[in-house]
């Protein structure tokens, strides 16, 4: 990948590091799933795709990429789920004290923990919104508490969490769960108020963290674990929209991108969800 490469080729004007409001940084990490693989593999086809995107967003009448959009080198490669924790967290304490936008892309969910973590302790008050097929509450799974199970229980412990679209999750799962912020996939279909008890759950500040499962595979179907009865791009956008009117969103992540070969439109969606949240965040301004 040329390092004058720009996200979906925006003029280089406006992908300079002091000018951009804008960071995104890979982190193509795949070291714990346990199904499907591939998630290392996200960005190549993320980039690409983006660069095949429309740059105006009929929705919020905006160019969003005229904010700047710089991206950051991609994070090493790591030698066990601890060095990639121990990397996530610290380098976005330091890009934290940038005072830019921080947005990443996976790899798989685990890369969350550490940017979670460095998020809380940045902003005070903090709301974790994961919206996910799975809870990823247990505080261990596989020898490690940095497995892509464990995506949000630092979180759980931590910060506000609401999680949004869970439509699968282990029993032990149960005692680490808020019930009262927890929007199962199946009660979504009947509430048509969910939206307005999730943002009155949150607090002001609000991290969010995407894991593309969470969309119906009938749309997503390259991510490692493709739960039936997921979200659809309607759904899904009507929440973030709703978030970004209404709260400060700090960051986010979207992880478990995991390209299928001869298939396009997931890595698509993905470029164009990205791109929504930032149009989401910055059309106001």
């Amino acid at each position: 990948m040329s390092s004058q490469r720009t996200f979906a080729a925006i003029p280089h004007d406006y992908a300079n590091r002091e000018k951009a409001k804008i960071y995104l940084q890979s982190i193509p990490y795949d070291g714990t799933s346990t199904w499907g693989k591939g998630a290392d593999l996200a960005y190549e086809a993320f980039l690409e795709a983006a660069e095949n995107m429309e740059l105006y967003d009929i929705e919020t009448d905006y160019e969003v990429y005229k904010k700047g959009i710089y991206l950051l080198d991609e994070s090493p490669p790591f030698k066990d789920p601890s060095d990639m924790f121990r990397y996530t967290y610290n380098a976005t304490k330091n890009l934290l004290r940038e005072q830019k936008f921080l947005t990443f892309l996976g790899g798989e969910h685990s890369i969350s923990i550490g940017l979670i973590k460095a998020h809380y302790e940045y902003f005070e008050n903090l709301t974790v919104l994961q919206i996910d097929a799975h809870a990823d509450l247990r505080p261990c799974y596989n020898g490690t508490p940095y497995n892509h199970a464990c995506a949000v229980y630092d979180a759980s412990q931590n910060c506000n969490l609401i999680q949004v679209g869970i439509r699968s999750m282990d029993i032990s799962e149960k005692e680490h769960m808020n019930y009262d912020q927890t929007y199962f996939a199946s009660d979504i279909q009947r509430d048509e108020k969910w939206i307005v008890s999730a943002l009155k759950n949150m607090t002001d500040n609000v991290y969010i963290t995407v894991d593309l499962d969470a969309l119906d595979p009938s749309i997503m179907p390259a991510t490692g674990t493709p739960e039936p009865g997921g979200l659809d791009w309607y759904t899904i956008t009507r929440l973030l929209k709703s978030t970004f009117d209404s709260k400060n969103v700090v960051g986010f992540d979207i992880v478990e991108l995991a390209p299928i070969a001869g298939l396009q439109s997931p890595q698509y969606l993905a470029a164009k969800l990205y791109y929504k949240m930032l149009s989401y965040k910055f059309y106001k301004t």
